[in-house]
């Protein structure tokens, strides 16, 4: 008897979306992605941490070293590059935003201000830090709904 192909579930759909995009990312240790989805289940943007438009990256360092040696301060965030890549004054008012990891204070407020409603996280591996705290905080006293992603990972295979 034949098997009936059963298709993946939205959420896995968009957060394979937000993995893949994670894969354009060059840095050597965290690779982020995002992918903005309407109520329609439209895509709407996507992004991936990496330096802003323009830059010569091998002038910038990759690594977590000090003062202007650190890739923090040139870095765009994914959630930050997919709100910025939206184009034709598409809004973000009640979007959701899967991404890689659970975002940082400076992407909750922009999460907000843009009127994402939900977001929907694969992973917080910096959960105990004031930084995740204060973006937890945020999305709740902002009523912005957060999840984490519970279905299956989605293996793409890049020939």
């Amino acid at each position: 008897m034949e098997q009936k192909h059963i298709p993946i579930s939205w959420d896995e759909y968009f957060m394979g979306i937000a993995l893949l995009s994670a894969k354009r990312s060059k840095d050597p240790n965290t690779q982020v992605g995002a992918c903005i989805v309407d109520r329609f289940n439209k895509v709407v943007s996507i992004g991936y941490n990496g330096m802003p438009r323009g830059i010569d990256e091998n002038k910038i360092s990759w690594s977590k070293g000090e003062g202007l040696d650190s890739k923090y301060l040139y870095v765009c965030h994914a959630e930050m590059n997919a709100i910025l890549n939206i184009r034709d004054g598409t809004r973000l008012r009640d979007t959701i935003l899967y991404v890689t990891l659970y975002p940082c204070n400076e992407c909750a407020k922009a999460i907000i201000q843009t009127g994402i409603s939900e977001v929907v996280y694969l992973e917080n591996k910096y959960a105990g830090t004031t930084m995740t705290k204060a973006s937890a905080l945020l999305f709740e006293l902002a009523h912005i709904k957060v999840r984490k992603y519970v279905g299956e990972l989605i293996d793409v295979i890049l020939k």
